[in-house]
């Protein structure tokens, strides 16, 4: 019998709480995980990157460092997913970073669902960040301009994360979110630009969403109307 949660996409929040500032929403990773074993996300207060990969949790701190940590950490927003990818695809060679984007974009067939993309081998170049634990209600592209950035070179690791419509900005980041976790689980980051020399990719496709709409008061209370598009494109890049 098929696993009913197969190429479901589970949100604990939407992306746009976090746009506007609402770092705090205190959702344990105990029920994170129980909605998948591979996505990204982050902490509250905005404290590091998170990748899920393998059922683990890693948090990628300001200074790039990585660590895996306990499910009584608390959560603001996350993206998960029971990976279970139904292609695999090889990349030989170096590749440039847009070369590597659209070659990742080709083997998707629709723009109009979800992905799960777990990309894995051996990088010429990775850069990356990860934002600095924060107070509530400092917007996110503010809070992007400050961030730490850093570079590896001659790496190996994953890439964990996600495609998402265009039309579901309000939930997720649109097209390609991908967070970077190095092959010995030390460093890693919200990924930037990478040059891949030699990679497999995994696809899933999801066609369920599930969406958890977070209680808090901040949540409750705030006037989602503005248009976040312009800040949210700002603080990925």
């Amino acid at each position: 019998m098929q696993d009913s949660r197969t190429n479901r996409i589970y949100f604990c929040a939407p992306v746009n709480a976090l746009v506007e500032g609402i770092y705090q929403q205190r959702i344990p990773f105990s029920e994170i995980r129980q909605h998948g074993d591979f996505g990204l996300g982050t902490f509250d207060h905005l404290d590091g990157e998170m990748v899920m990969l393998d059922g683990n949790v890693y948090q990628i701190t300001s200074d790039g460092a990585a660590a895996k940590v306990s499910e009584d950490l608390l959560t603001p927003f996350s993206c998960v997913t029971f990976y279970r990818p139904a292609s695999h695809d090889r990349l030989e060679g170096e590749r440039s970073y847009q070369v590597f984007l659209d070659w990742l974009n080709s083997l998707l067939p629709s723009a109009n669902i979800f992905y799960a993309i777990r990309v894995e081998g051996s990088f010429s170049r990775v850069r990356v960040r990860s934002v600095p634990r924060q107070e509530s209600y400092r917007p996110l592209a503010e809070v992007a301009k400050d961030q730490p950035v850093f570079e590896y070179l001659d790496t190996e690791g994953t890439l964990v994360g996600f495609y998402t419509p265009s039309f579901m900005g309000s939930l997720s980041v649109p097209g390609l979110h991908l967070h970077f976790l190095s092959a010995d689980r030390t460093t890693g980051g919200h990924l930037l630009e990478c040059c891949p020399n030699g990679v497999t990719v995994g696809i899933q496709f999801l066609t369920t969403l599930e969406l958890g709409l977070p209680m808090s008061f901040d949540y409750l209370t705030c006037d989602f109307q503005r248009d976040i598009e312009k800040d949210l494109e700002s603080a990925e890049k």
